[in-house]
């Protein structure tokens, strides 16, 4: 297994992880028994001649025992640990077997530091052992002698057999967990490296690419203009060149995903004023639809990045009913209510079927065409999802269109400035 794989190649290739603390407490359990048990003999034999070799002996698993923290984890070190450690207690058990308790913490650290089938070949060597010291002090064969202590050792083996393989199989799970939250968090990475694509294509879209349609709709009114009426012709030159250089920093807006250079300022008129300024720069061509703006409503704070989607809606869907609809008359209303704000556009242009335009993302009177305008009607929505707004397009075929796009909104101050009774701007 692969967590058998990272244990042993952290140089621990016993049966138990690695646990210091648990560590500790087997160490200091394994001190503890071996004060008793040298207790017990001093207090049963006195301070016979034996008695100074049982002491030492007991001293010398003491400190051997205690540098297994200090010993390197690989190569054969664990294994030259075990031996020195198991021959020291053989011998102080037989010599005294009281000393036989001290295999419980032993049989541990065993288990703790060899591969398994060593660590069984080790506890059985110990479990013989600890039969034959108790039977040197009984009379007679005791069952209990031989069966109590081998019963103890295999318990204590098929336990911790038990808990290594579960152990083990948790580990399996971890690391698919960690590998899932990987892939996950990739995916995420793509996810939103995808949204933001989306959102600079549909911004351009609707902001530069309107504005270059803009500048197109001009310089062809200039060249019409050019002979007959040349300073109406430089007057549509220097609007299309202002137009560009309002371009240039929309996109740097874009970039930096800024508002629009029109609400720049803030307050509860910036984003009629910005829409105001749309339908002026929309009309200054002289050709097209008639265009006029209303407000309704009390004028409120409108959160930027709201008012950006709504300057945004309006400058697509002004640019789509110019463009494509045929239109004579195109209205802009901006609806100020208790709990939202609205922003609806109406023509009376040709009008499309919504069913198969709005699926395929096509625009006012072109339903049909794809490429640079796939993103207009389709654009609309999303972005009113994204800020918790809806998008609603209402057409037919020869009724005209009306693109509707509202956005709810938390108790704001009110301001009463500005054309609260709806007051038509042209």
């Amino acid at each position: 297994m692969e967590h058998d794989n990272r244990s042993a190649a952290d140089g621990m290739r016993g049966i138990l992880a690695p646990v210091a603390r648990f560590d500790r407490w087997l160490h200091a359990v394994l001190l503890v028994l071996l004060v008793v048990c040298a207790a017990r003999y001093v207090d049963r034999h006195g301070w016979a001649p034996e008695t100074a070799a049982v002491l030492a002996g007991a001293a010398a698993l003491a400190g051997v025992a205690s540098l297994r923290p200090l010993l390197p984890r690989r190569g054969a070190w664990p294994t030259v640990w075990v031996v020195g450690v198991v021959v020291l207690w053989m011998a102080l058990t037989l010599a005294a077997p009281s000393f036989a308790w001290c295999a419980v913490p032993l049989a541990f650290a065993v288990l703790r530091v060899i591969p398994f089938g060593a660590a069984v070949a080790v506890v059985v060597v110990m479990t013989a052992v600890v039969s034959i010291a108790w039977s040197r002090i009984d009379d007679g064969i005791d069952p209990t002698v031989i069966v109590g202590p081998a019963g103890i050792a295999i318990a204590t083996v098929i336990a911790y057999r038990a808990l290594e393989r579960e152990s083990a199989e948790r580990q399996r799970l971890l690391d698919e967990l960690t590998e899932a939250q990987h892939e996950l968090a990739d995916a995420e990475r793509r996810s939103g490296a995808l949204a933001e694509r989306t959102r600079l294509s549909r911004e351009i879209h609707d902001s530069v690419g309107q504005q270059l349609s803009s500048i197109n709709l001009l310089l062809q009114a200039a060249e019409q203009d050019w002979g007959d009426r040349p300073d109406s012709a430089r007057e549509h030159v220097r609007t299309a060149a202002a137009t560009a250089r309002e371009g240039l920093d929309e996109v740097r807006r874009v970039v930096r995903d800024l508002a629009p250079a029109a609400l720049e300022g803030g307050g509860a008129d910036a984003l009629a004023d910005a829409l105001e300024r749309l339908i002026a720069d929309a009309s200054a061509t002289g050709a097209g639809p008639a265009l006029a703006f209303h407000r309704h409503g009390d004028a409120r704070t409108v959160p930027a990045p709201i008012a950006v989607a709504l300057l945004r809606s309006a400058r697509g869907a002004v640019a789509n009913a110019v463009e494509h609809a045929h239109a004579r008359r195109v209205v802009v209303s901006l609806t100020y209510q208790p709990d939202e704000v609205r922003l609806d556009v109406r023509d009376d242009g040709v009008g499309f079927e919504t069913s198969s335009a709005v699926g395929r993302g096509g625009d006012h009177g072109e339903p049909e065409k794809r490429g640079d305008r796939g993103h207009g009607l389709r654009g609309l929505r999303e972005r009113a999802a994204e800020l918790g707004g809806r998008a609603d397009i209402e057409s037919a075929p020869g009724e005209g269109t009306t693109v509707s796009v509202s956005f709810p909104l938390s108790d704001a101050p009110t301001s009463s400035t500005g054309d609260a009774d709806g007051t038509e701007r042209t």
